[in-house]
């Protein structure tokens, strides 16, 4: 079958862009047999006041046509080993994977390696993490909903790690100190941009000052992204599939605030700030 070259576009998404980009791609010899898809890899992230550093590995990504029958082979996105410290793509913040060779069709799952984890704290103690069997062999993360690559267009996944799942601390946590090392168990999510949106917006106190490292996090019946917020009381979520959520923010020593009834659109911003009040 032909396909489409895809050649990645480094997007790296700014604390002020709100607005997902969409590319229109262009196959002058047949726009039906090809197209294009995009990956994007964030997180959901671990507490940034204990760890300087989560790194991951990835050593092969594939991809399955929703068609394809069990035993079909998949299709091989990515063979060559990458490295991400997922404390880097935060509120927002996104790392696009390489170019690759996209065949028109419907997609359920994607498949991905792992072969390296480590994590690092503040005060510089590292540790190599074990990495489950499971990841070496392949982790298996269902795309909802599907995901279509068209021909001529553009079409964009995010795989979001859950940090704060992914990379279980041992110890006491209260200090890096405390910490004696952790468990890598890998959790990510995979989900189609086109049907997503995102939540942002900044947590202050009473006397409106930005509140660095809040948590704010989002749930449906479960939780489906947390995160923390900046230096300038900054959040952001991502990648968060259309529909009604209550939103949640706290910090240590403040009460915790919740909005029912938020609405996210699929390819926009919802907009909440929360205010907290300090605990007597």
């Amino acid at each position: 079958m032909k396909t489409t070259k895809f050649v990645s576009i480094v997007s790296t998404l700014l604390l002020i862009s709100f607005s997902f980009i969409f590319f229109n791609g262009c196959n002058k010899d047949d726009d039906k047999s090809g197209g294009n898809l995009i990956i994007k890899i964030t997180d959901d992230p671990f507490p940034a006041n204990l760890v300087e550093e989560a790194n991951v590995t990835i050593s092969k990504i594939e991809i399955r046509e929703k068609s394809a029958n069990e035993g079909d082979p998949y299709i091989i996105l990515v063979e060559t080993p990458i490295s991400y410290n997922l404390l880097d793509l935060r509120n927002g913040f996104t790392a696009d994977l390489p170019e690759f060779d996209v065949p028109v069709g419907v997609y359920d799952h994607i498949r991905l390696y792992i072969s390296e984890a480590s994590a690092k704290l503040k005060d510089e103690t590292t540790y190599d993490l074990t990495v489950p069997s499971g990841a070496q062999t392949g982790i298996k993360i269902f795309i909802k909903p599907y995901i279509q690559v068209q021909g001529g267009l553009t079409a964009e996944l995010i795989l979001d790690f859950d940090v704060n799942k992914s990379f279980v601390a041992l110890g006491n946590i209260n200090s890096s100190g405390g910490i004696e090392g952790f468990h890598f168990k890998p959790v990510i999510r995979a989900v189609n941009s086109s049907t997503a949106g995102r939540i942002g917006g900044t947590v202050s106190d009473t006397s409106s000052n930005y509140l660095s490292d809040a948590s704010v996090w989002i749930e449906q019946d479960t939780i489906i992204s947390f995160t923390i917020t900046d230096s300038t009381g900054f959040y952001a979520l991502i990648g968060i599939p259309a529909g009604t959520y209550s939103i949640y923010a706290t910090k240590m020593d403040f009460d915790t605030v919740t909005y029912p009834n938020i609405e996210v659109i699929e390819g926009n911003q919802t907009l909440q700030d929360f205010i907290l009040t300090p605990l007597e």
